[in-house]
């Protein structure tokens, strides 16, 4: 089980944005998010949404970073990603 971030390249409300996902299931996501202070509110569907700004600091609690393309195949090979037309993701 791992929670995954990629590189922060979303740009939005003035910053750039990153996705923390869980390879597992949600519960871990939502566990590591809790730990590190990320507001509930930041899920979206299938993964977190974190500023730029806070990458390092998720990565030096535990989150291992990876590329975009990597971090989306290995949310698909856990049958957790949800495709954004259809945002029916558990919470």
């Amino acid at each position: 089980m791992t929670v995954l971030i990629d590189e922060a390249i979303w740009p939005a409300h003035g910053t750039v944005w990153a996705h923390l996902v869980s390879d597992a299931d949600y519960d871990e996501l939502h566990a590591f998010a809790e730990r590190a202070g990320i507001p509930r509110r930041a899920f979206d569907n299938d993964h977190y949404d974190v500023p730029e700004r806070r990458r390092d600091e998720l990565i030096a609690l535990g989150a291992t970073p990876v590329t975009g393309r990597e971090l989306l195949r290995r949310l698909q090979a856990a049958g957790l990603r949800v495709r954004q037309r259809d945002k029916r993701a558990p919470r």
